[in-house]
């Protein structure tokens, strides 16, 4: 499926086919607002970062869920740490 993303390495949307299958993502079920998780994607040797709502995925290189704990709480500090 393609996908717009945003890329803060580059500071732009881009489109991107990625799939979301129960290998390389993560979904979250609780939310008290749009700006939390709702899953988070390994993609290319980065992770795509999804929030719930009608926002753009956010594309961070050089990471994985692995390196966030599988956590929501560590994944949404990621796109705040690239800025």
């Amino acid at each position: 499926m393609e996908i717009t993303v945003y890329n803060p390495q580059k500071g732009r949307l881009e489109t991107i086919a990625v799939e979301f299958t129960k290998d390389n993502t993560t979904w979250f079920e609780s939310y008290r607002s749009s700006r939390d998780i709702d899953r988070i994607t390994d993609f290319e040797g980065g992770l795509l970062i999804t929030k719930f709502g009608y926002t753009h995925p956010v594309w961070i290189y050089d990471t994985s869920t692995t390196d966030t704990g599988y956590s929501q709480k560590r994944a949404k500090q990621l796109p705040r740490m690239q800025v």
